[in-house]
């Protein structure tokens, strides 16, 4: 243990295999006979180079990532100064010696490899090295890293979202995740991911607080997920579904390799202590995206354009990070993202050289610089030219539930890891609700359009003798005696009659449909005489015979009374006796009654009373 030494990785630069293969390089170059050299022997293999005794350290370089056993120059120098001292000979420096940057900026443990046994030990240690300087670039968002797992397409993204109780912190009140399998998606040959089709989404609420507990600052909203159905869980079930999510999507823990999960979120300190409390296992070796970093990376080196502070709308300052509603608004604004740019094809427009032409190719010269998908213009990879590209239409929809703060979140990582081929995704329309006729009478404005209904006239004949779900039937004399119809607005659809619709028909609804007085005993309530609207006229000269005089109950012409169930069966028959079989009756609006036949027709009335 009394060899153990920390040192600081800065100065620890040069690759140890790569000095021994650049002086090999070096003697072949200028024929030097380093076989016939006294000093030869120690260039004979790798085993006799390290028998120096070479003081060493394990860095990852921060441009490629890869990991290296590297030295200082010094040792390098004190390598040449003892062949000098022993063998009376001078050698130079090798040029092409690697040089790495080291990511690490703690300090590394140091190492001194005198055979090859030694190396090959430290050797193993490499990936264990790499998958610790990867996840540490991952967490700080480094721009090249997070693409470059993108690219390889065998990650799965998980986003997790609670909503916790601002009463009592360890009460949660809503969770809701957001996945996708890339590497399911590149051996299924669909690429890239669709949000809509391709993202595992769930939103649970739990049932102790449902409807109970509400956060003020800020509100919740569980019951507003738009990207699916919400779900009820017991309070004590929550962590078992949480944690099979998980378990559905992560690989064997390994002490070299990253996992298959990536976990994708903004603020994911404060998500790891959660899962932490709720005693939810997270592998070791998973990989975490905190999106707000990654934005404030891509921002720094000029991939995201110049930005104004959705806050303040003032240009952006460099470090400054956005929020998951910040972010998404400014996928809206039409110069943040780069636009990807072909070369012109020459061959095939061969007028593509002259700029007055009408074919001419849309860059000024075949020689200007080109744009890549990622904003960097290719001739100086350097500089970021951003051009404007149309602005994404965002589903409007409350960050304030956990369902939709997780679908957006992971749909916002790719719009940053692909903003071109991204689609955005679509709320998901909800279920249609069963509407009683109870509501309807009791409602005074307008009526929702419902997904699943066929528009109906609520006042018309077919709706009377067929009546509606959940009502008894009407007859027509009680049709005859029913309000006048007052419209309705049907919100959301300007210039749309009010319409409520059932077997397909169409028509207006009344706004009220009381048939009965006050007394309860069964007799129909007469329109006044004084009405500046009469139903006769909107049925013209319909004439329906009275074929059941018989009945007790009050009749109107052209109409039947109440019908006692025994009768039922045979009202398809005798309900229009003076239409055939195969005919219809005529529900067109014919010209309104004089004012003498509306006379006439309330004579009628008092007469069969």
């Amino acid at each position: 243990m009394s060899e153990f030494k920390l040192v600081d990785p800065k100065g620890w630069t040069y690759d140890l295999h790569s000095v021994y293969s650049a002086y090999l390089g070096y003697f072949q170059v200028h024929n030097i006979p380093w076989f016939e050299r006294t000093w030869g022997h120690l260039f004979t293999s790798f085993e006799e180079f390290l028998a120096f005794s070479w003081p060493v350290i394990t860095v990852t370089d921060a441009h490629t990532g890869r990991a290296h056993i590297v030295t200082r120059l010094n040792s390098i120098g004190a390598f040449l100064k003892m062949i000098k001292t022993r063998f009376g000979e001078t050698l130079p420096q090798a040029p092409n010696i690697l040089q790495v940057t080291p990511f690490e900026s703690s300090t590394r443990h140091l190492r001194n490899i005198s055979d090859y046994a030694s190396y090959k030990k430290l050797y193993s240690t490499l990936p264990a090295a790499v998958f610790a300087a990867q996840r540490t670039r991952v967490r700080t968002g480094d721009a090249r890293t997070i693409k470059g797992l993108w690219a390889n397409r065998d990650k799965s993204y998980l986003v997790l979202s609670f909503v916790w109780s601002e009463r009592n912190e360890k009460s949660c009140l809503e969770f809701g995740y957001a996945a996708v399998r890339c590497g399911h998606m590149e051996a299924s040959g669909h690429w890239p991911p669709t949000p809509d089709s391709n993202y595992r989404k769930g939103h649970y609420i739990v049932e102790e607080y449902v409807d109970k507990v509400f956060n003020k600052h800020p509100p919740n909203h569980p019951w507003q997920y738009a990207f699916g159905e919400s779900q009820l869980t017991p309070k004590n079930k929550l962590p078992q579904i949480v944690q099979a999510v998980i378990s559905s999507l992560k690989s064997p823990e390994s002490e070299t390799n990253s996992n298959d999960i990536v976990l994708v979120g903004i603020g994911m300190h404060a998500l790891l202590g959660r899962l932490e409390e709720m005693k939810i296992k997270i592998p070791h070796n998973v990989l975490m995206i905190d999106i707000a970093n990654f934005e404030k990376s891509l921002y720094t080196i000029g991939e995201r354009g110049v930005m104004i502070d959705p806050k303040t709308e003032k240009p952006r300052s460099q470090g400054s990070t956005l929020s998951l509603d910040s972010l998404l608004r400014s996928f809206q604004q039409p110069s943040n993202r780069p636009q990807q740019q072909q070369r012109p094809n020459l061959k095939s427009n061969p007028k593509s050289n002259n700029s007055s032409s009408s074919g001419s190719s849309p860059l000024s010269s075949p020689h200007a610089p080109l744009q890549t998908s990622n904003g960097v213009n290719s001739t100086n990879p350097g500089s970021h030219l951003p051009f404007p590209l149309q602005p994404v239409v965002i589903p409007q929809c409350t960050l304030a539930n956990a369902g939709n703060e997780a679908f957006m979140a992971l749909f916002a990582l790719q719009m940053l890891l692909d903003p071109v081929s991204t689609r955005p995704p679509t709320k998901k329309a909800k279920m249609p609700v069963p509407l009683s006729m109870a509501n309807l009478n009791a409602m005074n404005g307008g009526i929702p359009m419902m997904g699943g209904m066929n528009m109906m006239n609520m006042g018309s004949p077919a709706m009377v003798s067929s009546g509606m779900p959940g009502m008894p039937q009407m007859s027509m004399s009680m049709y005859h005696r029913m309000g006048p119809p007052n419209p309705m607005p049907m919100s959301g659809i300007p210039g749309m009659p009010p319409t409520v619709g059932v077997n397909g028909l169409m028509g207006p609804m009344p706004l009220s449909m009381n048939t009965t007085g006050s007394n309860n005993s069964g007799r129909e309530r007469r329109q006044s005489s004084f009405s500046p609207y009469d139903l006769s006229g909107e049925f013209g000269e319909m004439q329906l015979s009275v074929k059941r005089a018989r009945s007790s109950a009050p009749v109107l012409p052209g109409g039947e009374g109440f019908d006692s169930p025994s009768s039922g069966q045979d009202r398809g028959r005798d309900e229009h006796p003076a239409v055939g079989k195969n005919q219809t009756v005529s529900t067109a609006r014919p010209s309104f009654l004089s004012v003498e036949q509306q006379r006439l027709r309330r004579h009628s009335d008092y007469a069969l009373r």
